[in-house]
């Protein structure tokens, strides 16, 4: 199956060119994971998107149509990414978005398939010199630009080299490129804030969900103290750390533990060769 593609809930792969997601980034995304028909985290997707909605005021969209949409084009599918992108629509030239837009939305799903390995013996990360600027306004946000993590990413192109990490202006960690990151320290999970900057994922709210965290700044260098290190994604799962730094670890019991959650909420372990969850 090749990437199916609906614009406005009409099968089709164009937008405008004078569509404001297109010349100012001016809108925002979700990428799930669509197991066996499903979307197991999608009350948490949701509400993220639609917190969005209001802090871009953008209208939402009706969200129990987009699923249904996510559902008719993942038809058939065993496992995929879907993605729904909503922009604010087209607009005039100039910053200024209009006063009643009508909002553009797309929805993509394409078969997915993610290597085990990973999962069972942990990913190598490195340290990105792109930093993420703070901006409050936009902080925890997936909004459409994506261009420190496009420069992050771009920053290396060895295979061995499963993630990214960001700092901070202040050198604190703040995620990888395209995941939330976590730790274990002497028994307690953390996790850095994304106040200031970077994305508040899907994933890491389940993890907040079900878990005791605590939410703290760290730098690499205290990160290398840690006992467990793992990475979290919506479509990725849990994802054990293998190497930072000169530190290298065994994927832990906190790691395993909600590895088995994933499972149990109709995310399984992946097999096979991997795709892009962006």
């Amino acid at each position: 199956m090749s990437t199916r593609t609906s614009v406005d809930f009409i099968d089709a792969d164009r937008v405008s060119v004078t569509d404001r997601g297109f010349t100012y980034g001016d809108g925002l995304f979700e990428t799930l994971r669509v197991a066996g028909g499903r979307v197991p985290l999608w009350p948490r997707h949701e509400a993220r998107f639609r917190q969005g909605c209001r802090r871009l005021r953008i209208p939402s969209p009706d969200m129990d149509a987009v699923l249904a949409e996510v559902g008719r084009l993942s038809r058939g599918l065993a496992d995929g990414v879907a993605r729904v992108t909503l922009s604010r629509g087209e607009g005039v030239r100039g910053y200024a978005p209009p006063a009643s837009p009508r909002p553009t939305l797309v929805v993509t799903v394409a078969p997915l398939a993610l290597q085990a390995p990973p999962y069972e013996d942990g990913m190598a990360v490195r340290l990105c010199d792109t930093r993420l600027a703070a901006q409050p306004l936009l902080a925890g946000m997936k909004h459409l630009n994506r261009l420190e993590q496009v420069l992050a990413r771009a920053e290396w192109n060895d295979p061995a080299v499963g993630e990214g990490l960001m700092l901070d202006m202040d050198g604190d960690i703040v995620c990888a490129t395209a995941a939330n990151l976590f730790a274990v320290f002497g028994g307690q999970l953390v996790t850095p804030p994304v106040d200031s900057c970077g994305v508040a994922g899907v994933a890491r709210a389940e993890i907040l969900a079900v878990r005791d965290v605590a939410e703290v700044r760290m730098n690499p260098a205290r990160l290398v103290e840690a006992d467990e290190v793992f990475l979290t994604s919506a479509v990725r799962g849990i994802l054990p750390v293998r190497v930072f730094a000169t530190r290298s670890w065994q994927p832990g019991p906190v790691t395993r533990a909600l590895q088995a959650h994933w499972r149990d909420i109709g995310l399984p372990l992946p097999t096979g060769s991997k795709e892009s969850d962006r």
